[in-house]
């Protein structure tokens, strides 16, 4: 639109004629200028139409572009997924078979276990078992000794330390032994060769009281035996106290030890040293000279004054063992035959002669007999046998 000229007015063209503006009506004429204005607006609008497809058209190829580049990460992420997703199934493979593994080597673990618990089971069963055997209890019978001789003699730096003890030496030695049930008998002969010919026999034929029987000869295997040397030390400066109440503090009673041990009245002397035990109520109590050990102990109980009451403890010389030389051995009975299958056709002393009669004859491959043991029916006897007569295996 030019500005600042007059141009003359162009003539309207309506239903294809052309009208001269100056021949308008002013109605038409006015209407003509809202027409103007209108179509003017819809210039205005077209163009901002344009612009905005214009816009529209861009942020739609921009759409298109980040859409495009969304759909590449997301194929991306498929494919990760998709990778992932396998590498998690193979882990999740490894991880069975690891755990089918650690569930086959723990199986066998626990059959392991089980297998060595009942090896333990069985090996604790055969201790005490062997323990219980071992067990040796008896009564040594005192024995008067007479000293003929110095052994050795002491020198007198050591003279003093050698009377603070007393030592001791004894040899134990177990006998073997057998377990006679009835109808059986042990005979020993006093040759070696005699029992080898009775054991190379099957059976016996033997007659008593016309009762024929068929007596079975077998070797003797005895029992595994032991046989060990016990060193005993006897302390003559100590003593070792029992059955001590624990009714005072344990500094209190170590306190009351040495006060009561102590007074000469009573056949104490001066204490050198005290140790209590209060989780077994024992203590040892080490006096400063010989001689005061002996006699408290020769009492067996002492009067312990605790404040509260006076109790009766026990008192016993202080002594150490030690075992030595400790040896097991096992074997059979070089002369002595087990006779197994005899009826009791007699009394046991008539028939227990009349087998030994049965084997001392010559044509019978027997010979001298020096011990015969019958058992009649339905009982037990324990035969024990010294080393003269046992072969060690």
């Amino acid at each position: 639109m030019a500005m600042g000229t007059n141009e003359a007015p162009q003539p309207l063209v309506l239903n294809g004629d052309v009208t001269p503006l100056g021949e308008l009506s002013p109605e038409d004429q006015e209407e003509l200028r809202n027409l103007e204005k209108e179509l003017q607006q819809l210039k205005i609008q077209f163009e901002k139409a344009d612009t905005v497809k214009s816009r529209l058209l861009l942020d739609k190829l921009d759409h298109e572009e980040h859409k495009k580049q969304a759909q590449d990460e997301m194929m991306k992420l498929l494919q990760e997924e998709h990778e992932f997703s396998k590498e998690l199934e193979n882990q999740k493979k490894r991880f069975e078979q690891e755990a089918l593994a650690m569930e086959k080597t723990n199986h066998q673990l626990r059959h392991q276990i089980n297998k060595q618990k009942e090896r333990l089971k069985f090996k604790r069963s055969e201790s005490e078992s062997l323990q219980q055997k071992f067990k040796i209890i008896a009564a040594i019978p005192e024995k008067a000794v007479k000293f003929i001789g110095v052994e050795k003699e002491i020198p007198d730096h050591k003279l003093e330390e050698d009377c603070l003890h007393i030592q001791g030496q004894f040899s134990i030695i177990q006998n073997p032994a057998l377990t006679l049930s009835g109808g059986q008998a042990l005979i020993t002969f006093e040759e070696e060769q005699v029992a080898e010919r009775i054991l190379k026999l099957a059976r016996c034929p033997v007659t008593i009281d016309k009762t024929k029987m068929d007596v079975k000869p077998s070797r003797v295997a005895l029992d595994t035996t032991v046989k060990f040397e016990v060193q005993l030390n006897v302390s003559l400066k100590k003593i070792e106290v029992s059955n001590i109440p624990p009714i005072l503090p344990e500094e209190r009673i170590r306190d009351k030890l040495e006060l009561n041990f102590s007074k000469p009245s009573l056949g104490g002397g001066e204490v050198e040293n005290v140790k209590y035990n209060k989780d077994s109520g024992t203590a040892v109590i080490t006096f400063l000279h010989t001689g005061v050990a002996e006699r408290v102990a020769m009492k067996n109980t002492y009067p312990l004054d605790m404040g509260l009451r006076v109790s009766q403890v026990f008192v016993s010389l202080c002594t150490e063992h030690q075992i030595k030389k400790f040896q097991t051995f096992c074997g059979t009975s070089r002369r002595t035959v087990l006779l197994s299958g005899i009826s009791d056709v007699l009394d046991e002393e008539d028939l227990q002669d009349n087998l030994e009669i049965h084997f001392q004859k010559p044509n019978n491959y027997g010979g001298e007999v020096e011990n015969i043991k019958y058992n009649a029916k339905g009982q037990t006897t324990m035969a024990y046998f010294n080393e003269e007569t046992v072969a060690s295996e």
